[in-house]
């Protein structure tokens, strides 16, 4: 057994050479290795390399240039995911959590990692217990596993009960022995798994695996289908024509930068803003939070800054006997109690020292600044938890000693001094401030059986403590801008119903305008719908128990909405493991910072707009992209299917694609990917992109084959070249015009990128040795004429179809 004193630097060096540790470094995905290889060896580039080396065989090599784009997409990819790692690995290092070790008789800080096995660690209220380990102080130490087993009450834990890596320390102190470290832990990782930058679920994501497993099926039904027609067709010359049409088919069917464009501009949006402090633990959050429609805020450390500062005591004694007077609000800071009751105020003074002596939280350290010494010692205590919200020590020859919010501690007052008490509490409280109320009991508080402890009857409220929270500068602008969003306002606190009001009314809460708009949590049905009901009505509850905070968040998903939540207490903790997105203040508990998918890591809320605008940026952006990817995939199919049953020749040549794409596609989907965009959130991203692209795609294929038959017919002479470069110029104009569509609303630099890729077309087109020589287009004026007309009717029907798009998302909206 560890001694009291803790391990020698001796004994941790000897575990540490036995790899004895709690190591696990923070960790934001996948190493280098693991990012080259999947960003190299991915079905697409594999398949896109097999086509590749049987055009080589073929000996036309400018057909091959589509192998570039391998070794483009790999290179990128490779680039930006290293970069965001490294990002986001320094950002986890100022966001890793620290434990208490005692060693050699001294209590030092230490990261996780540190630990190693048998190391004697300090537990307080807001920890994540960091090893698996025994208990060998407990001083009303109280553990809360729901997080492991999903048992939501707390358990208290005496010395010899065993504690589990993960769990929550949600009321009193102790310490205990690592017994297991690492890997031999039984949630060691819980945290660390919290940073991972990881592509978890997300709209997006499963609709872009979604078109991808559909595309792979299509092509491996239609690319024999093409390859079987291209090789009877009597406009093919040897295998090589056959081969190379077939491969053309199958080439733009492939979407090869549709999961790169949507992996980077994820990656960009977390460089973005981390760039404003904020850390995106899970990837896909920032996508999520532009899907949220209600913001569930904890008032203390989120709308107000994280300290309390004390203001004064007021004795309720003298107050009871005075008419009515008392001590007036924001009296002195130095009047802290009536000078005629001095034995009184000494009394008080011993009691909310000792009280607060060991808590570990911003009102009990407001406190303890105020009463830092006291001549009292505890017999016994009940520490301060979230759930009771008041704590309690018994001294010797001063008897029992109650602290705590005024309708905890007298949920039930007689007409006499508790009444007076609680009346004038309320009044304090309804001006925005922080009440405690302090009462000697005749008893100490008994355990009711459940792990819970109850006070007795007889309190006789003896003073209340005020104390004072600052409002953030930036609080009203930030919640001004979720409204005018059309995002809905929770505030959810454990603090005063009336205060949380009365702070909710300063900051501009739509429908909140003043204290008496709180709601007291502890009048909220248990039922979720008709919890739900109730929350549909108001915006501020106060006196909300951690359990209470977990099921606003599950009654408000019931119906339907996408919630995102915030806080930094150990009592949001389970709330923001439960929320769509739940957001953690970087000041905040260890507890909350590992369950959060966003950190705002220096604490300010006025971030969230940010987040919030990123996560739009990258939705509308990637839907714009994907719309882009899915309409070369339509008419690729379409002209495929088309081939195989005319045995016609594929009117595209391999190197034409690589023209199409780049220009048409790659290029401007990069840029629109990465731009700035605004726009609201719309659900339904997969069927919206089906409903834009299929028509789009449908028409692109039918010009790309009426030019090519055009050709054809009205120039005897011509043969599969010349008609090509008819077909090549009838997409390259429809798709343009489709590219001008998506771009909408077109600003300055959209109307630059259009018109530089018509330029770069113009240029192609203009100089032989590209056009010809490279891309293989033979152009001639009767040509060209003949495209621009069959490309305008196309470009006329993709107008017709944006806006039938439009019309209908406008319908639903």
């Amino acid at each position: 057994m560890t001694p009291s004193s803790g391990l020698t630097l001796d004994q941790v060096a000897e575990r540490e050479a036995a790899g004895r540790t709690n190591a696990a470094p923070p960790n934001s995905g996948r190493g280098l290795g693991q990012i080259i290889r999947a960003n190299v060896f991915t079905f697409f580039n594999g398949l896109l390399l097999t086509l590749f080396v049987i055009i080589l065989l073929t000996g036309r090599w400018q057909n091959g240039l589509f192998g570039l784009v391998i070794v483009a997409n790999s290179a990128i990819g490779i680039f930006q995911e290293v970069r965001a790692k490294r990002t986001l690995d320094r950002l986890a290092v100022l966001n890793a959590a620290n434990a208490r070790v005692i060693r050699d008789g001294a209590a030092r800080e230490l990261a996780v990692e540190a630990i190693v096995a048998d190391d004697l660690l300090e537990l307080r209220i807001g920890d994540q217990v960091p090893a698996d380990g025994r208990v060998r102080d407990s001083v009303g130490l109280e553990i809360d596993e729901s997080l492991l087993t999903g048992e939501s009450d707390p358990i208290a834990k005496a010395p010899g009960d065993e504690v589990r890596s993960g769990s929550i320390v949600v009321a009193g102190q102790g310490r205990c022995q690592a017994t297991a470290v690492g890997a031999e832990a039984y949630a060691a990782k819980l945290a660390a798994e919290a940073r991972r930058f990881s592509l978890t679920h997300s709209e997006l994501v499963a609709g872009t695996t979604r078109l991808l497993r559909w595309i792979s099926l299509m092509m491996v039904v239609v690319g024999p289908l093409v390859l079987w027609s291209q090789f009877r067709s009597s406009d093919t010359e040897g295998w090589q024509d056959a081969v190379t049409g077939a491969v053309a088919a199958l080439v733009g069917m492939v979407p090869e930068g549709l999961v790169l464009l949507t992996s980077l501009a994820f990656m960009v949006g977390v460089l973005t803003l981390a760039r404003r402090q904020t850390l995106v633990q899970e990837l896909p959050a920032v996508e999520g939070l532009a899907r949220v429609d209600v913001v569930c805020l904890d008032k203390t450390g989120t709308l107000t800054h994280g300290d309390v500062q004390f203001e004064r005591v007021e004795l309720l004694v003298e107050q009871v006997s005075d008419s009515g007077g008392g001590t007036a609000p924001g009296g002195g800071s130095d009047a802290r109690f009536d000078a005629r009751s001095d034995a009184r105020s000494d009394e008080v003074s011993d009691a909310l020292g000792l009280l607060n002596a060991d808590a570990d939280n911003a009102t009990a350290a407001a406190i303890v600044a105020a009463y830092p010494t006291t001549g009292w010692q505890a017999e016994s205590s009940v520490p301060f938890s979230s759930a009771r919200k008041w704590s309690a020590v018994t001294v010797a020859g001063r008897g029992s000693w109650v602290l705590g919010a005024p309708e905890m501690v007298l949920p039930a007052p007689d007409d006499g001094p508790q009444r007076s008490a609680r009346e004038r509490a309320d009044a304090i409280a309804a001006s925005g401030s922080r009440v405690l109320l302090l009462a000697p009991a005749p008893r100490p508080p008994r355990a009711d059986g459940d792990g819970g402890h109850r006070l007795p009857d007889a309190l006789v409220p003896t003073a209340l403590v005020v104390l004072a929270e600052r409002v953030r500068d930036d609080a009203a602008e930030t919640l001004r801008y979720f409204t005018e969003q059309g995002v809905a306002l929770k505030v959810i606190s454990g603090d005063n119903p009336r205060t949380v009001g009365a702070v909710a009314a300063r900051v501009g809460i739509p429908g909140v305008t003043g204290a008496d708009d709180g709601v007291d949590a502890r009048t909220l049905p248990e039922d979720a719908d008709a919890l739900a009901e109730v929350l549909e009505g108001h915006s501020v509850f106060g006196r909300v128990t951690p359990a209470q905070k977990r099921a606003v968040v599950g009654a408000l998903q019931r119906r339907g909405h996408v919630v995102a939540m915030t806080g930094d207490g150990v009592n949001d903790a389970l709330a923001l493991k439960d929320a769509d997105i739940g957001v953690a203040m970087g000041n905040g508990s260890a507890a909350t910072r590992a369950v959060a998918q966003l950190v705002l890591l220096d604490g300010r809320f006025a971030h969230l707009p940010d987040v919030v605008a990123e996560g739009r940026r990258v939705i509308a952006n990637i839907e714009r992209a994907a719309n882009l990817f899915l309409v070369k995939n339509v008419y690729s199919l379409a002209l495929a299917l088309t081939v195989a049953v005319t045995a016609g020749a594929y009117p595209l040549a391999p190197i034409q694609l690589t023209l199409i794409s780049s220009v048409t596609i790659g290029i401007p989907g990069f840029f629109l990917a990465l731009g700035p965009n605004r726009r609201r959130y719309l659900p339904g991203f997969l069927p919206r992109v089906l409903r834009f692209a299929v028509p789009t795609g449908v028409v692109t294929a039918v010009a790309a084959y009426a030019g090519y038959r055009a050709t054809r017919i009205l120039e005897s002479t011509s043969g599969v070249d010349q008609a090509r470069t008819t077909a090549t110029l009838v997409v390259v104009v429809v798709s343009l015009w489709t590219v001008s569509v998506l771009a909408r609303p077109i600003v300055g630099w959209k109307l630059a990128l259009v018109a530089g890729l018509v330029g770069v077309v113009a240029i192609i087109v203009a100089v032989p040795a590209l056009a010809h020589g490279v891309f293989l287009l033979d152009v001639t004026l009767a040509r060209l004429l003949t495209a621009l007309v069959i490309g305008a009717a196309g470009a006329a029907l993709v107008e017709v179809a944006y806006r039938a798009v439009g019309a209908r998302r406008e319908a639903k909206a």
